[in-house]
């Protein structure tokens, strides 16, 4: 196929009429997939409501309709859910296909996988998230998730790697910038860099005042104007509204009932303010007296490697190998389909649950859960509550005097590795990165003029662009509201 033939292809798949930035970049991708030199990648960046999302689609039903090999990944499941909807086609987590099970008697640590797509193309969404990492021991791979997503795809012959992102987005955490929407770190890999970057606004800003919005933070940050607060706009815009805190409840019960509670979430700064919102409304909106109960929204706060030993698709029947979820990840949310069995032990509470998850396929899976972290305002159990709830457990088997077979039989205990949940109404935005919701309830508490810096203005752009419909500015300071 020549390169006019391919470009002619991804147009007429495309739903608009593709502006000049568009053209260009269809024309990179043309040099792009159709070069024979095996050492490149492409990096596509783009602001909110450039089309992005739409041009990938395009190049996506293309390949397919020529019969070319594709693989969709994003960094987390809800990314990956949000990927597949506008791709058209199954999208995948990053670790899900990467890694593998070391080995059975290692449940909990995971080797690089092997290649064996043959000149595929593989496309990460949402590339900000990936992080280098390497400063802290890790159960994946090398530990640094960019350097492994790298070696596999280029270890085997004919794949290529597109990484789609958005720079204004929060950068990994521990991180100042996103390492894989750096064209100076992939160039470091020994590879040549095809770089295309999206500026130009294509949906309607008169129409929408998340996209106007969002494109004024873009704007500041763009120009290093971060010395005062940015004032949002919402005159004349429905999407946008400066509510105040009176009006709270009964927005979010309009929302619930509009949508479900699947389609709206509340954004905070950290966890213990998150941690607020989700007593709040389990308590008044939803009249929940129990700790936990059947419908409860929550969300993993700990990578877990134990529960997905034994997981079922939707027939009940074990799952095969090569669709196996690897793991439960850190951020990922399910709802409570049952709940029993709830005891004391070791001064934690325990419950065992069924639990949904609707980011996998509504993937159901049973489990041991630790209440205790559902209202902690810490992001998972602390290292001193881990120490403790590891001695209770250990101190279980007096008879085992042999320290290795002690701590076999740890690794294989339900409670030392019950799944740390928390409540999920409410997350902070490292949490709903990636992740995409109708209804959006932004809440920044208390920010004062010191604390502004360029990783304030990404954390409310990142908010601001997780909302598909309708933007909430709860309590919202008149001085940052430009009527």
């Amino acid at each position: 196929m020549i390169s006019d033939d391919l470009e002619a292809q991804i147009v007429r798949n495309f739903t608009h009429e593709p502006t000049k930035e568009q053209k260009n970049v269809i024309q990179m991708w043309s040099s792009f997939l159709l070069s024979r030199k095996s050492d490149e990648i492409f990096l596509l960046t783009g602001y909110a409501g450039t089309g992005k999302t739409s041009l990938v689609g395009a190049l996506v039903k293309t390949m397919r309709q020529l019969q070319q090999p594709v693989m969709l990944l994003a960094p987390t499941g809800r990314a990956a859910k949000v990927f597949s909807f506008y791709a058209g086609a199954p999208a995948y987590t990053i670790h899900r296909r990467i890694y593998r099970q070391k080995s059975l008697t290692e449940p909990d640590c995971f080797q690089a996988n092997v290649n064996l797509h043959h000149h595929t193309l593989f496309i990460v969404d949402e590339a900000s998230m990936i992080a280098t990492g390497g400063l802290s021991p890790s159960i994946f791979g090398t530990g640094r998730l960019l350097d492994d997503l790298v070696k596999f795809v280029y270890s085997c012959e004919g794949c290529r790697l597109m990484l789609v992102g958005d720079t204004a987005q929060l950068p990994p955490v521990g991180e100042t910038e996103s390492p894989a929407l750096n064209p100076g770190v992939l160039g470091a890999y020994g590879m040549t860099v095809y770089q295309a970057c999206l500026t130009e606004v294509v949906r309607q800003q008169n129409e929408s005042g998340i996209l106007w919005n969002a494109t004024h933070l873009r704007s500041l940050l763009s120009s290093q104007k971060l010395s005062t607060f940015p004032r949002l706009r919402i005159q004349g815009f429905p999407d946008v509204i400066n509510l105040s805190t009176s009006d709270l409840i009964e927005a979010l019960e309009e929302c619930y009932s509009n949508q479900g509670r699947d389609e709206t979430i509340v954004i905070t700064r950290n966890n213990r303010r998150a941690n607020l919102y989700n007593q709040g409304i389990r308590a008044r909106l939803f009249d929940y007296e129990e700790e936990l109960a059947s419908g409860d929204r929550v969300m993993v706060a700990r990578n877990n490697y134990y529960w997905t030993k034994e997981e079922k698709g939707e027939t009940g029947k074990e799952k095969k190998e090569e669709n196996r979820l690897p793991f439960i990840a850190n951020g990922d949310m399910a709802i409570i389909r049952r709940l029993r069995h709830q005891r004391e032990l070791y001064g934690f509470h325990f419950a065992d649950a069924t639990l949904r998850f609707p980011d996998y396929g509504d993937l159901e899976l049973e489990a041991t859960v630790l209440l205790d972290t559902l209202k902690s305002e810490a992001p998972a159990l602390t290292h001193e509550e881990q120490e403790r709830l590891f001695q209770g457990v250990w101190d279980d088997w007096p008879e085992i005097t042999n320290r290795h077979d002690r701590m076999q039989r740890l690794r294989q205990d339900q409670h030392y590795n019950a799944l740390q949940i928390k409540y999920a109404y409410a997350v902070t935005c490292h949490k709903a990165q990636g992740g995409q919701w109708k209804y959006v309830f932004i809440d920044q508490g208390y920010v004062t003029a010191e604390m502004l810096s360029p990783d304030y203005f990404r954390w409310l752009y990142t908010a601001l662009t997780r909302a598909s419909e309708r933007i909430y500015l709860v309590a919202w300071p008149e001085e940052q509201i430009s009527e």
